[in-house]
Formats: structure tokens, C-alpha cells, sequence
């Protein structure tokens, strides 16, 4: 079975950075061929989708909101996918969740503030 373990989360100052990983396991095929997704969610919010990574192209995807300061990559021999996270707003405080082949995983906290 697929899983996905989170990290990276935590305290920054607005305009700063952080780096998520999503480490993922339990691969049917191999994982390049994974579409993995970065899911936020706020407090209140519903959950909304932030960054695609596509399977096999690499081809990526982002929200209006966060377009020009995250990076969504991928690491095939880590089996890992990051989201690099620039100038950092305190609208992008938020749980963040990583996404792939209906899989969940458990969510790690950003909290952006001064």
C-alpha cells in the first residue's frame, strides 16, 4: 500500500522560506510515473489544491496564489517529491498535505508569522 509521510513544517517570518518533503512508499509501478499533489489547508478553509507534479513528464501545475514563489520537484532515487515554499505570506499558514493514488498523508503545520 501507498504511503506518504510529511516533514518540513514549521515557524517562519513573512518573506522567509521553507522546504516540505513528501516521502512516499509502497509503490505499485515505479514511482516516476506517480502524479503527486500538495494540498493546504487553513484554519476554517476548505482544503484547496496548491501544486501538481505529473507523472512520467514532470510537468508542473500551481495555484494563482502561490505561482512564482513555490516549487513543486522531484527526487526519483529518494522516492520524494518538495514543495520550496519563497516569500512566505501569513495567508500561507496553513496544514499541508501531500497526495497521490488516493492516498493522504498526515498533513504538516506552516505557520507564517512575525
Amino acid at each position: 500500500q501507498v504511503q506518504l509521510v510529511e516533514s518540513g513544517g514549521g515557524l517562519a517570518q513573512p518573506g522567509g522560506s521553507l522546504r516540505l518533503s513528501c516521502a512516499i512508499s509502497g509503490f505499485i509501478v515505479p514511482f516516476t510515473y506517480y502524479t503527486v499533489k500538495w494540498f493546504r489547508q487553513a484554519p476554517g478553509k476548505e482544503r484547496e489544491l496548491v501544486a501538481t507534479i505529473v507523472g512520467a513528464t514532470d510537468d508542473t501545475i500551481y495555484s494563482d496564489p502561490v505561482k512564482g514563489r513555490f516549487t513543486i520537484t522531484r527526487d526519483n532515487p529518494e522516492k520524494t517529491v518538495y514543495l520550496e515554499m519563497n516569500s512566505l505570506k501569513p495567508e500561507d499558514t496553513a496544514v499541508y498535505y501531500c497526495y497521490t493514488a488516493t492516498i493522504w498523508g498526515q498533513g504538516t503545520m506552516v505557520n507564517v508569522s512575525s
